[in-house]
């Protein structure tokens, strides 16, 4: 019994740390051009940091069958594109003042954020 309560424990902290602690290291976008990848449950990378005042370009590879990758949405841009299976789809982002900026599936499931900074001088 002791053994199922402390492996139901250490399960319970794997969720939390999976769903609300984990955080990747931002990815800098070279030449403004970047892929993601749609896959086993999440966008990868999902932080992306990216120049402020300038037009970028992402790419979106699906290779996850579920409905809920069907669909990307940037909904402080007003942006919602459909990803076609196994196939590239690229995505024209505007200039874009500095902040944080979420994506997501139309499900909110997966997940990721546009860091958008000043360029360095």
């Amino acid at each position: 019994m002791l053994l199922m309560n402390v492996f139901g424990l250490a399960l319970i902290a794997l969720i939390v740390w999976w769903f609300w602690l984990y955080k990747e290291s931002p990815v800098a976008s070279p030449k403004d051009v970047l892929v993601i990848s749609v896959e086993n449950g999440v966008y990868e990378p999902a932080h992306i940091t990216l120049s402020a005042h300038a037009a970028h370009t992402l790419t979106f590879i699906r290779k996850d069958k579920s409905p809920c990758a069907e669909t990307v949405v940037f909904p402080d841009l007003e942006i919602s594109e459909t990803l076609p299976i196994g196939k590239a789809k690229k995505l024209q982002l505007p200039p874009m003042n500095a902040g944080n900026y979420a994506f997501h599936c139309q499900m909110n499931m997966y997940k990721g954020q546009l860091h958008v900074e000043e360029a360095q001088q």
